[in-house]
């Protein structure tokens, strides 16, 4: 039974947006595409126990999901339409591939459509393509659950309605589409990094790995667009540290403390490579090219240039003043200028990050250089409250009991 469960669980993760991609493709409509997958993953959970795992998990699923949305098409076809429908259902003649050969991909684009407000697009294309569940979502644009199921149903109502076509973009298409589509690539990559969930592994490979793979392919598309370029470079030097973020017992481990020999050195020397070819081309970098130089800081060499790191995130402030992006300058300003310095720009953000754990996380740090210690465990307890990857609040805890001994 085991087994079987964990055949489902590996089949859900790395099958789910394939089986949507094909059935959306097929049957140009999301819900049926959604539903029947989610009908044949509960026909597998109720059937692969009795009848044993088939000898292709994901075929199985795929057909099944198909002969599922076949069925739901005939019972909702009226009379007048069940000709046209049923050409449909049994047309089995495959329309061009055209630009783009990749089902997630081409799906990421058909759901990143500019008729849609960015954020619809982004919500959308992640749980149709990134299999994320709705409250995953919901974590990773710090809002309510249901806020985030309202917003999805509301963006697959809107291409109903406006008869978006599933057709594939025009080579010409592409780069209007393109900033939403790495912003979507950007938020699977994150989900894998650091999973969000009380029942989920704290870094799930199979999301981080599916991203680089489909930022790779947008690059072959795109390779002069420097933000594609600096986000796959982005990718690959986080990805480079996975293997030291984590110790034997589950906590996280921070990057000043990470074993560097653990490190993947072939994805530092490609990420690196890639952040040079930006700064030679002598273009103004955008956001993603600089979070990636700011990674090839952290990796370069045996310890962090942080004047070099805050110069960066002058930079990436001016082209993106979010709350997030402060925090994330006011740490490195802590690490170049003092804790002091640090904890002031900090506590700057504290009406609008009250409820971001990193927002907690970052004052607990501060203010335990400073010597606050009280301060710092309360902090840390407020980190662990609002965190949900294990391993962050497996780190929480032990900071928060080191302090009170």
């Amino acid at each position: 039974m085991s087994d079987v469960r964990d055949a489902l669980t590996r089949a859900h993760r790395e099958e789910w947006a394939r089986v949507v991609a094909t059935l959306a493709k097929r049957f140009t409509n999301l819900d049926t595409a959604e539903d029947a997958a989610a009908e044949a993953f509960a026909t597998a959970a109720e059937r692969w126990p009795e009848d044993g795992i088939p000898p292709a998990p994901g075929a199985w699923l795929t057909t099944t999901a198909t002969r599922k949305a076949i069925d739901r098409i005939r019972r909702e076809s009226t009379r007048d339409a069940r000709h046209r429908e049923a050409m449909l259902v049994y047309d089995t003649e495959q329309e061009p591939l055209g630009v783009i050969d990749d089902d997630r991909l081409r799906l990421i684009f058909i759901c990143c459509h500019p008729a849609l407000a960015m954020e619809a697009r982004i919500a959308l294309t992640l749980r149709m393509v990134g299999g994320l569940t709705v409250p995953e979502i919901a974590n990773a644009f710090l809002v309510q659950d249901t806020t985030m199921g309202a917003r999805i149903t509301r963006a697959k109502s809107k291409i109903t309605a406006s008869g978006i076509p599933y057709r594939m973009p025009a080579a010409v298409d592409l780069p209007a589409r393109v900033s939403g589509v790495l912003a979507v690539l950007f938020l699977i990559f994150n989900e894998g990094y650091l999973a969000s969930g009380p029942d989920t592994p704290p870094v799930r490979e199979e999301l981080t790995a599916e991203a680089i793979r489909l930022t790779r392919l947008l690059r072959e598309l795109l390779p002069a667009n420097g933000e594609v370029t600096g986000m796959l470079g982005l990718m690959l030097l986080t990805e480079a540290r996975r293997r030291a973020r984590v110790s034997p017992s589950g906590e996280l481990v921070p990057l000043g403390e990470q074993d560097r020999a653990l490190w993947d050195a072939a994805l530092i020397s490609e990420g690196h490579a890639l952040v040079r070819e930006r700064l030679a081309s002598g273009r103004a970098p955008g956001r993603y090219q600089l979070l990636a130089a700011i990674n090839a800081v952290h990796t370069d060499g045996t310890a962090t240039d942080w004047a070099q790191v805050v110069s960066l995130y002058d930079q990436l402030v001016a082209l993106d003043p979010s709350p997030i992006v402060q925090l994330n300058r006011a740490i490195a300003v802590g690490e170049c200028d003092g804790p002091a310095r640090g904890l002031a720009l900090v506590d700057r953000l504290a009406d609008e990050l009250n409820g971001y754990h990193p927002f907690h996380a970052a004052r607990a740090l501060l203010l335990g250089r400073l010597g606050r210690d009280a301060e710092a465990r309360e902090a840390y307890g407020a980190a662990s409250a609002l965190a949900e990857n294990s391993a962050e609040i497996a780190y929480f805890e032990r900071r928060r009991r080191e302090l009170r001994s």
